[in-house]
């Protein structure tokens, strides 16, 4: 898992973290009320955000340190208890982690920012490197 999300981070040019967070993954799970997925926890806790596309898609993921107050200014986890959002296609939609607690069942699904409902989710990805992996190979979300 690791070996395929670090080929495309080095593909892509994902700027590695140098520096520690003033956030830590813990306080985004607390503040979520989510257990983040592993290979998602490495991706924040090695590297900083991007805003580039990933094959045909542009895909804006927010760093360790701005992923509280982005789903606090749009409330994506006060109105969605099992999601928390990750990032952008700067179109509307926003990226996020779906996690079905009951099931240890995780999706990455793109979703509108304005109608904030799980019925509008599309699932994008089964992990969050299976959402790059795909990304990577020319997946397109609107075809």
């Amino acid at each position: 898992m690791k070996e395929n999300l670090q080929e495309i981070f080095k593909k892509y040019s994902f700027p590695k973290r140098d520096i520690n967070a003033l956030v830590e993954v813990s306080d985004v799970e607390y503040y979520s009320n989510l257990k983040l997925p592993e290979d998602y926890v490495f991706y924040l806790e090695n590297y900083f955000g991007i805003d580039q596309f990933i094959g045909v898609e542009f895909i804006k993921l927010w760093s360790l340190e701005e992923i509280i107050e982005a789903n606090k200014s749009y409330k994506i986890v006060e109105e969605l208890t099992a999601t928390i959002g990750i990032g952008t296609n700067g179109s509307g939609e926003f990226i996020g982690i779906e996690i079905d607690s009951n099931k240890n069942n995780v999706k990455i699904i793109l979703s509108p920012f304005i109608d904030l409902n799980s019925k509008y989710h599309v699932e994008i990805g089964t992990s969050f490197t299976d959402f790059l992996i795909k990304l990577d190979k020319g997946l397109e979300w609107f075809s």
